[in-house]
Order: structure tokens, then C-alpha cells, then sequence
């Protein structure tokens, strides 16, 4: 521990010839000299200290003591603070009354946070890395989130058949209940696992994955085979090792392994060809079959960490926690199915890698979303100061990705051959889904998630019942996330971390 700040201990009697008086700007008033001989004086001292010579004002301790102490007490938001650091020094009340005429210690603080004009330090940036991933991370993420959907080009001659059920195709309706299936459980697992890793224990959200995902891949392959009908065979087998593949992806994406999961998926670039030219069943068969043999031995090699004895972590989160989080994958993934639905396969398609693709630059904003409103709840000194700045980051976040979205639909449409061009109902339709998308992530990474699932649900249900309700639909959950969104997000209290 540190010395005293005071090198003798106080004498019982005063060095000084009187208690001396604060200082004042001017001329407030003079200290009153002693006697011209203090020899002279009865009971006086043999020795002292003469007064100041000329009538001047005797030097106040006080200063002194405010000038040693002054960046203790600049920072000091109450007095007590001041008179603790004066008690824990070894000042006393004998000290302080004799030296500088104070009562105590808390007197004396008081005359010391009056004196110092207050300096408190600014709050420091938080750590860059919290909430300013880089673009490039989130560019990997859509773009391995979008390159699964060339699985469905080389499949196409395998699967087709004769018409299907409720107007679709053959093989679309065991396929749509294994994805679904495989979106509800991999978001509730990916939320267990984060919450693992936001506890700091990799090792037991690695645990949850091994334990989760081979769980999710046999879920979503029963009910496709289920509900596959007579002449459906292949389009279930797909859906199977579809299953198979959204666990593996879960797991890569949760731990970070998004370069391994694009090195798996590199063999479907040979779709491209078949854009074209017809390829041989057996060169399409092998490609599907290697990326997905591919996304499951990387899976299973990040997951050695979870194999270990004791990596099952204690205390965990409830696992009650994570079904809104599957509810909401629930309908958010049938939003995009609906907007897959289009005048021709080709343009439904292309909405859906449309908005596949967004997810990446929408993640990246969503981050810069939070790194912002951060930044002006440093910055701003009033509550309607910071409303205006987080409404407007707002705004400029959410405009940004529509911007993002249009984009990508137009390239994708110049891109596909053949593609026709997006009209104006449809083009407001996807981006009133994108609208919906992205508030709803954006309440769920403010915890929100519940109120998030509950509206996307409902535009789902809407939508199904009756699809020509889609625009209708999309409108109303986007303005109730909307308003959602600024009661919530406009109070400072939702962004303290």
C-alpha cells in the first residue's frame, strides 16, 4: 500500500499565527498581524512564525491541499468520496481543525468539492471488435447462405415428375416440410449454442451442437419422408440430405468455420454449367454428394471439443429460451418461401436468392446499427437527443438495406437467362418482406425475439390462407415492426450492454 500523503504526523499545536481565511477575488479582507513583538505578548510563544510582512493575506492550507488533491477530487460526483480518501490517508479531526480550521473530515470535503471545478474523464469507446464486424465477414455469411440454392439446379431433372399436391410441383411438398422442419430446430440450437459461447464456454456450446444437430438432421428427414407421396421418393431422399447438410451449415455458422463451409460447398459451382447444357445424372449426383460429405466432415471436425468428457457445461440456459427463436426461423422462412411463389419458377427464384444474398450486407448493418446507437449514447447529453440520433440511424440502416436488396434483385435478373424483369407489385412486395426480415432481426438481437416471431407468424398465416393477401400482409407486419421497433429501440436503457 501507498504512504501517507503526509510525511510527519500533526503537531498538537499550530504552526500558523491564526486560522487562515479563504481567498477571495480582491480585496474582501485582511488577516490581522500579530503583535510587532510576540515576546512581549503574555503567555505568547518564544518561537513562531512571524506574520506575512506588509499586512498580506496568510497562505491557506486549504489551496495547498486543493492543488495536491485536485484530480481526486475533479472526479469525486459527492463529497463522501473525498472524506473517504481523506480517513483512509490517516487525516484526524484534530489534524483537520488545527491545519485547516474545518469541524472534520466531511467539512472539509465539502470546501474541497466546492473549490475544484468538476473534470470527469470521457467514457471509454467500447472495443472495436464488439459491434464493428467487418463487411468482408458478412459477405462470406450471404454468399454461403445462397450457394446451397445450386443444389437445386442440379437436382432439378432428378426430382421432376408428374404435378404435385395444392397446385405445386412434384417433390415440393416434402422438400418444404424437411426445410422448414430443419429452420424451426437449427435456430433454437444455434441459440443454445450462442448462449454457450456468450457464457465463454466453447466447449459446451460445441457439446450442444454434437447433441443438437445429428437430432435436427434425423427431425427434418422423418417428416420429409412422411410426408413424401407415392412417386415422391427422390424429392424425400433430397430433402433427407438436405436435412443432413442445415445441420452441418449450423454447425460451421455458430462456430465460426464460414471458410470451411465455402470450401464445402465449392463443388456445386458446377451448376453454373447447367444453366446451359444438360450434365449427366451420375456428374450431378456426385457433385451434391460431395459437398455434402464435405459440410459433414468439417462439421464433425470442429466438434471434437464438444466429444470431451465434461464439456457439457452447468447452469446452462433454460432450454425454454430458445423456442421463440425457432418460432421466429419458423416465419421468417415462410415469408421467403412466399416470396418465392411468382408469376414463373424463374422469378420467384430469383427473389428467394435475393434475398438470400441481403443477409449478409443486412447482418453487417445490423452491427453498424448497434455500434452507432452506442456511439451517441457516449456522445449526446438528453433523452430527445438521442431519440432523434437512433431514429435516424435507423432510418439510414433500414434504407440502406432496401438499397442493398433492389440491387441484388436487378443483378440476379440480369443475370439469370431468361429471367423476367420484377414488376412493380411484386418488387414492392419483396421489399416490404425484406422490411420484415430485417426489423424482426433487429428486435431479436435486442431480445425482442418474442414480439418479432408473433408478427412474422401471423404474415405467414396470412399469407397462406390467402395468397392474394401477400402485399396486404408484408405491409401491415412491417408497419407494426415499425412501430415495434421505435418504442423499443428509442429508450437508452435497451442499448446498455
Amino acid at each position: 500500500m501507498s504512504g501517507s500523503l503526509w510525511l510527519k504526523p500533526p503537531s498538537t499545536e499550530t504552526p500558523l499565527p491564526a486560522i487562515p481565511r479563504p481567498r477571495r477575488e480582491g480585496h474582501a479582507g485582511r488577516a490581522t498581524p500579530p503583535p510587532a513583538d510576540a515576546s512581549a505578548a503574555p503567555g505568547a510563544r518564544p518561537a513562531g512564525p512571524t506574520a506575512p510582512a506588509g499586512g498580506e493575506l496568510a497562505a491557506d492550507p486549504l489551496d495547498e491541499l486543493a492543488e495536491r488533491l485536485g484530480g481526486l477530487v475533479a472526479v469525486a460526483v459527492h463529497p463522501d468520496e473525498i472524506a473517504a480518501v481523506l480517513e483512509s490517508d490517516g487525516m484526524t479531526d484534530d489534524h483537520i481543525r488545527l491545519t485547516y480550521g474545518r469541524a472534520d473530515s466531511f467539512e472539509l470535503a465539502e470546501d474541497l468539492y466546492a473549490r475544484v471545478e468538476r473534470r470527469h474523464p470521457a467514457p471509454e469507446a467500447p472495443p472495436g471488435g464488439a459491434w464493428h464486424t467487418g463487411l468482408a465477414g458478412c459477405l462470406l455469411r450471404g454468399l454461403v447462405f445462397a450457394l446451397p440454392g445450386l443444389a437445386y439446379v442440379l437436382a432439378a431433372p432428378l426430382l421432376a415428375g408428374e404435378q404435385g399436391r395444392f397446385g405445386l410441383p412434384g417433390g415440393t411438398v416434402p422438400l418444404l416440410a424437411g426445410a422448414v422442419t430443419g429452420w424451426v430446430w437449427n435456430q433454437s440450437l444455434a441459440h443454445r449454442a450462442y448462449t454457450w459461447l456468450g457464457l465463454g464456454d466453447r466447449p459446451a456450446a460445441a457439446r450442444a451442437l454434437l447433441l443438437g444437430a445429428p437430432a435436427g438432421a434425423l427431425a427434418g428427414a422423418v417428416v420429409a419422408l412422411a410426408a413424401a407421396a407415392p412417386g415422391e421418393t427422390p424429392a424425400a431422399l433430397f430433402a433427407a440430405g438436405q436435412s443432413v447438410y442445415l445441420a452441418a451449415a449450423t454447425v460451421l455458422l455458430v462456430l465460426g468455420r464460414e471458410r470451411a463451409l465455402l470450401c464445402a460447398l465449392a463443388p456445386l459451382a458446377g451448376a453454373v454449367p447447367a444453366f446451359r447444357w444438360d450434365l449427366p445424372d451420375l456428374l450431378r449426383a456426385g457433385l451434391l454428394l460431395t459437398a455434402l460429405t464435405a459440410s459433414v466432415v468439417f462439421a464433425g471436425l470442429v466438434l471434437r471439443p464438444g466429444a470431451r468428457r465434461g464439456a457439457a457445461g452447468r447452469g446452462g440456459p433454460p432450454r425454454a429460451t430458445s423456442v421463440p427463436y425457432g418460432l421466429f426461423g419458423l416465419g421468417s422462412g415462410l415469408l421467403v418461401l412466399h416470396a418465392g411463389i411468382g408469376d414463373t419458377l424463374v422469378s420467384g427464384a430469383g427473389a428467394v436468392i435475393a434475398l438470400t444474398l441481403s443477409m449478409g450486407p443486412a447482418e453487417w448493418l445490423l452491427h453498424r446499427f448497434r455500434g452507432e446507437s452506442l456511439t451517441r449514447l457516449r456522445t449526446v447529453a438528453t433523452a430527445r437527443e438521442f431519440r432523434r440520433a437512433v431514429t435516424g440511424i435507423l432510418v439510414l440502416c433500414l434504407g440502406g438495406y432496401l438499397g442493398v436488396l433492389v440491387t441484388l434483385t436487378i443483378t440476379v435478373t440480369l443475370a439469370w437467362p431468361g429471367a423476367p424483369w420484377p414488376t412493380q407489385p411484386r418488387l414492392v412486395t419483396l421489399l416490404l418482406i425484406g422490411t420484415v426480415l430485417w426489423l424482426g432481426l433487429l428486435l431479436q438481437a435486442f431480445g425482442a425475439v418474442l414480439s418479432a416471431a408473433a408478427v412474422c407468424l401471423l404474415a405467414a398465416a396470412a399469407q397462406t390462407l390467402e395468397p392474394a393477401a401477400g402485399p396486404v400482409a408484408a405491409g401491415g407486419a412491417a408497419a407494426v415492426l415499425a412501430v415495434l421497433t421505435c418504442v423499443l429501440l428509442v429508450r437508452p436503457t435497451t442499448h446498455r450492454v
